[in-house]
């Protein structure tokens, strides 16, 4: 057989690499369309003039575009028999990629468990995207629940990897070039918020919501090369739980980060992930709102020019964030779809 069905559960082997099918590269037309489908306005991404000024060569592409076009490489290998995309952590953002440049992915198996039900498993993995140089442009750590292909089958050797719960944002500033406070534009960035403005516990409301279209989701999966089977085939997902096609949940993850722009509009570049979740399904037709908190804020050795705010973005579904739904004793609010914890570097 020449096509392929994707792996399943017991295809996989603790420390194994999989080097990722295609490489790609990256364009101004990539980023107008995810502009368009998501409308992000953070100042740095999107003008050249805004950039340059600060100390950048050139307005970078949204950090989130690599996450989703390296993330995209490693679905048919990894999670096209997937039932869920269970969490992230160790997600860390190395250097700014520019248009023009190529992405590539490479993952390791970092572990593996058998559900008890013996229908299903968690795989681990730690997948790196680098640029033509070779160098790291971003890597992070997911783990997914795949289904067995034959239920007892056996599985040669088990794992649940020991994840860091926090990054250090000090690794990863060596990802921004040295930049100009003083030239940072609050006017044109769209807020006078700035590092010090920022304490931790503080809670806002992005006030904000985009409802999902089911073209756009399409186009936002397609535009990253994900062909998870749970996004694309509505024939195939009639026979699901669901009955119908699940959102991607990456959408989600960047519809927050725009939605976040009011009220963090400052926060213009991810410097790691900490955590994520995805709490419950979103369906094309539901209205998705934000709301974040900050957790800590950290100055970072050496650097005068920015300071990092590790903040926890929440995503509802069909439910503004006015009253912030959250967790609900063991569980989340029913609104709740998204739990995002990551660094954002932010100028002083």
């Amino acid at each position: 057989m020449k096509t392929n069905p994707g792996r399943f559960f017991e295809d996989f082997r603790l420390g194994e690499t999989i080097r990722h099918a295609t490489p790609r590269t990256v364009t101004t037309g990539d980023v107008a369309l995810y502009t368009a489908l998501y409308g992000p306005r953070f100042a740095v991404q999107s003008s050249d003039a805004f950039a340059k000024a600060i100390g950048y060569p050139a307005s970078p592409l949204d950090d989130l575009l690599s996450f989703h076009v390296v993330f995209g490489k490693t679905v048919p290998d990894i999670s096209l028999n997937a039932l869920a995309n269970l969490g992230y952590a160790e997600g860390g953002f190395h250097r700014p990629v520019y248009p023009g440049e190529t992405l590539s992915t490479v993952s390791e198996v970092i572990g593996l468990k058998e559900s008890s039900n013996k229908q299903t498993g968690v795989v681990y993995v730690r997948s790196t995207g680098s640029d033509s140089a070779g160098k790291t442009v971003l890597s992070y750590c997911r783990w997914v629940l795949v289904k067995k292909r034959d239920p007892e089958a056996k599985i040669v050797e088990e794992r649940v990897p020991e994840l860091a719960k926090v990054v250090d944002p000090a690794d990863l500033a060596h990802s921004l070039p040295p930049l100009s406070a003083q030239a940072y534009d609050v006017d044109l960035a769209g807020s006078p918020y700035r590092f010090s403005d920022y304490v931790a516990g503080e809670r806002i409301d992005h006030v904000d919501g985009m409802t999902v279209e089911e073209a756009e989701h399409q186009i936002a999966t397609r535009l990253f090369q994900n062909t998870a089977k749970v996004h694309f085939d509505a024939h195939a997902t009639k026979e699901t739980r669901f009955g119908r096609r699940l959102i991607y949940g990456g959408h989600v993850i960047s519809l927050a980060r725009a939605l976040s722009f009011n009220g963090l509009a400052n926060a213009f570049a991810l410097a790691g992930i900490n955590a994520g979740r995805h709490v419950a399904p979103l369906f094309a037709g539901d209205t998705v709102y934000a709301w974040s908190e900050v957790l800590e804020t950290a100055e970072l050795p050496g650097r005068t020019d920015v300071g990092a705010l590790r903040l926890r973005t929440v995503a509802t579904k069909n439910q503004p964030c006015g009253n912030f739904p959250d967790r609900q004793g063991d569980g989340y609010d029913p609104a709740v779809i998204l739990d995002f914890d990551y660094w954002a570097f932010i100028p002083r």
